[in-house]
């Protein structure tokens, strides 16, 4: 087929298709440095639509907060590349959505905007699935080499891609953040 986006991300978005299709699940996500291109590569192939709900470009900081419900407080605090919110968009697209699992994207993929701190590349990732315990964060933070916006932006939906794979967890084990808000 004539694909728009690189083969190696519609090679990743068609296993983790057929993978949830296999598993009767379906996905949503939460996209902020990678712009939708998780959800442009998922809706590159044919019949997805039976796997894929819904995306999220929640790019501002006032999109997180009104389309997948980040509280201001945890951006102020934390900023918006930061496990709390990552885990905040993650559970957002999953109640806004009639996914079984979603993961969140956000990070800075430059060539300005970093800090000491938080330079271009870093990318945090987090997933949320359904019926799971809330308080059990599947959340990381990755340094990607700064191969220019395309390769981190590359980099970060290929790992996001990763994550929405069952059973998977490409982030290693539940990661249980000191960011992270307490919940009621």
């Amino acid at each position: 087929m004539d694909y728009v986006l690189p083969d190696k991300l519609v090679a990743a978005a068609k296993r983790v298709l057929d993978a949830n299709r296999e598993a009767g699940r379906r996905i949503a996500v939460a996209e902020s440095c990678t712009g939708g291109l998780v959800s442009a590569a998922l809706t590159e192939l044919p019949g997805s639509s039976d796997v894929f709900d819904i995306g999220f470009v929640t790019y501002s900081n006032e999109a997180k907060q009104g389309a997948v419900d980040v509280p201001s407080d945890l951006i102020e605090t934390f900023g918006a590349v930061s496990v709390a919110v990552a885990w905040s968009m993650a559970q957002g697209a999953l109640a806004r959505s009639q996914a079984d699992v979603a993961v969140a994207i956000t990070g800075i993929a430059g060539p300005g905007g970093g800090s000491a701190k938080k330079p271009v590349g870093t990318v945090v990732f987090a997933r949320a699935e359904r019926g799971s315990n809330p308080r059990d964060v599947v959340a990381d933070e990755r340094h990607f080499d700064d191969e220019g916006r395309g390769g981190i932006r590359l980099q970060a939906a290929l790992c996001a891609l990763d994550l929405l794979m069952p059973g998977a967890n490409p982030l290693g084990d539940d990661q249980a953040a000191d960011e992270t808000p307490s919940l009621p």
